[in-house]
């Protein structure tokens, strides 16, 4: 590993340098294969797969990593985050910009400078971090530049994962199976949901890891809240209980889970969370190589409506995970998507029902595809728990 500044802990890129030069090959290679001229980088999580830096000094303008065949990658970022995507990144070229207001024009003299004035520049433009006043911005620098949408071009190099990638996984996994039987080891009459928060924090602080942001974690009432923050809400004899939450090794792969437990006992909890499983189940039954993203769905949708109870799934069937939870614009099993799968895809497949009252349970996997169907990388069951 090396970086440009030495000596500070802590810093450098997770990987050795192969392994990014590995995924810059396959990104150039869908550039050409797209036509286009370059490309413009600007999410997080795919900032972070081809640079090692993390992205998230990006707050008010956007860090392009440009992207120009046969070319060294150029990264456009705030002068005030210099020194970090130094110690953070292994990308030597590095041009500066100072305030929001200069974002365009410097963004658009690199691409000049690279005879790119008039080409066709692919952009993720359902990417989140990127406005459409940036992509206006450097147009109007660049009048005669082409805009293609490149959405899913780096989402589709980065959801086919190396074996390096594939035991980031399996170690994200190991901190996630601590978050599980912590929370349902903490599970009891009176407890509330920021104690099972804590407890979970400290579990992984011992083991090395750190809680993934906007953790999931509610009780009773609570579970009709899609995504519900810890609150100090007790639990409650009968109540039911629910996490969405992962633990994050230093790399930042991240392998989350959605869990379910009731303390004592809970009819409609129980009968929604054996459908969950069922349902989840038979969709990793027919994950194999050549299946679309859409069959996947399908598979899941089907046993939710032999059950006469359609109305109690209200998302898709899961999605690509990796670097951070997941990225807008990235693989997703949904009805109709087209996607075929390959061996070393993983997704992360959350099958949360909603009761007729609005509580909701369910459970989830994070699986890779492999060449006879699909490896599961928790240890931790997904059926409902009893506390």
């Amino acid at each position: 590993m090396t970086t440009h500044i030495k000596n500070i802990p802590e810093a450098g890129v997770p990987f050795p340098i192969s392994e990014y030069g590995r995924r810059l090959e396959r990104v150039t290679a869908a550039i050409e294969k797209a036509g286009l001229d370059a490309l413009l980088v600007t999410s997080h999580g795919h900032l972070r797969y081809l640079s090692g830096y993390h992205g998230f000094g990006a707050y008010f303008a956007p860090f392009p990593l440009i992207v120009i065949p046969g070319r060294q990658p150029i990264y456009v970022v705030r002068e005030f985050e210099v020194s970090t995507v130094q110690a953070e990144s292994w990308i030597n070229d590095i041009v500066p910009y100072a305030q929001q207001q200069d974002f365009a024009p410097v963004c658009a003299e690199v691409l000049r400078r690279y005879g790119l004035q008039a080409g066709k520049i692919g952009f993720e433009l359902g990417c989140w971090n990127l406005a459409p006043a940036d992509v206006n911005g450097i147009q109007a620098h660049l009048p005669d530049m082409e805009v293609a949408d490149a959405t899913r071009l780096v989402a589709s190099v980065s959801a086919v994962k190396s074996p390096l990638e594939i035991q980031a996984m399996r170690e994200a996994m190991a901190l996630t199976d601590i978050v599980v039987r912590t929370f349902q080891s903490s599970l009891r009459e009176g407890v509330e949901e920021v104690q099972v928060c804590m407890n979970i924090q400290q579990e992984l602080f011992k083991a090395g890891g750190t809680l993934y942001e906007a953790p999931t974690l509610v009780f009773g009432e609570r579970t009709k809240l899609s995504h519900g923050s810890p609150s100090r809400n007790a639990l409650r004899k009968n109540d039911p209980a629910i996490m969405e939450m992962a633990g994050v090794p230093k790399h930042g792969y991240v392998a989350g889970l959605v869990r379910s437990a009731v303390l004592g006992r809970n009819p409609e909890t129980e009968s929604l969370h054996s459908l969950a499983e069922e349902a989840l189940e038979y969709a990793i039954s027919v994950i194999k190589p050549g299946v679309t993203t859409g069959e996947v769905d399908a598979a899941a949708r089907s046993v939710i409506t032999r059950s006469g109870r359609p109305k109690v799934f209200r998302h898709r069937t899961g999605y690509q995970t990796g670097i951070h939870w997941l990225e807008r614009g990235n693989l997703s099993l949904e009805p109709k998507a087209v996607e075929r799968l390959e061996v070393g895809m993983n997704f992360h497949m959350p099958m949360l029902l909603f009761s007729e009252t609005g509580r909701i349970c369910g459970c989830s996997e994070q699986v890779v595809v492999t060449d006879s169907g699909a490896e599961i990388l928790s240890s931790t069951p997904h059926t409902l728990y009893y506390a």
